[in-house]
């Protein structure tokens, strides 16, 4: 079974989202940020890295007693490529790969995780991974090979990793997903609002 870490992105600002932090609104009774990053743990990852930036002590103590790793991105206005950098830079040699996790998925399952990485480990750690909606639509968390460890740590400003999925698609793999809603994410209020008005929230 291949080495798996995982980045997840909390040092955004949540421009769409308006005043509030995204990220420290309570979902099932929890903070998202902490949420995800207990999915993240329920899969069973090698390693699971923070990325903090925009009210970086409060994302800290929202995850308070968890076991992740944190990683400052002083640098997080210039845009989630930065974070990315910031991240997969502070990742060792030792892992054959790693998840990028936007941490605004309320919806996302360990399961999401496992399925994915099995893919992963059917191609001895050389594809890129991301789930696929029924339509055949892209979705995060992606997982990248070690291969392309370099660069992500290269990334700059806003610059994310479309650019670099959309130059390696030969060697992308989709994995269904067992529900569109599993890649949810939340960008305003009033998806927040949706999410929170429903009692199903998926468990981790």
């Amino acid at each position: 079974m291949t080495r798996v870490a995982a980045v997840l992105l909390a040092a955004g600002s949540s421009e769409r989202f308006g005043c509030e932090n995204k990220l420290l609104a309570e979902i099932g009774g929890e903070p998202l940020l902490r949420r995800v990053t207990r999915v993240a743990i329920a899969a069973r990852l090698s390693e699971i890295v923070v990325v903090t930036g925009h009210e970086a002590e409060r994302c800290r103590t929202v995850l308070d007693g968890l076991a992740v790793r944190f990683v400052h991105n002083a640098a997080w206005m210039q845009g989630m490529g930065s974070s990315i950098a910031a991240g997969v830079g502070a990742l060792g040699d030792e892992f054959d790969g790693a998840f990028i996790v936007p941490s605004d998925m309320p919806y996302l399952t360990s399961a999401l995780f496992t399925r994915l990485q099995a893919e992963f480990d059917l191609s001895g750690g050389r594809a890129i991974v991301f789930p696929v909606t029924a339509a055949g639509e892209q979705r995060n968390p992606v997982l990248w090979p070690r291969a392309h460890f370099s660069e992500f740590r290269a990334l700059v400003g806003a610059t994310g990793a479309k650019a670099l999925l959309r130059e390696y698609a030969a060697q992308s793999h989709g994995v269904p997903l067992a529900s569109d809603e599993e890649a949810t994410d939340i960008d305003t209020p009033a998806d927040l609002a949706f999410c929170l008005s429903r009692s199903d929230i998926i468990s981790y």
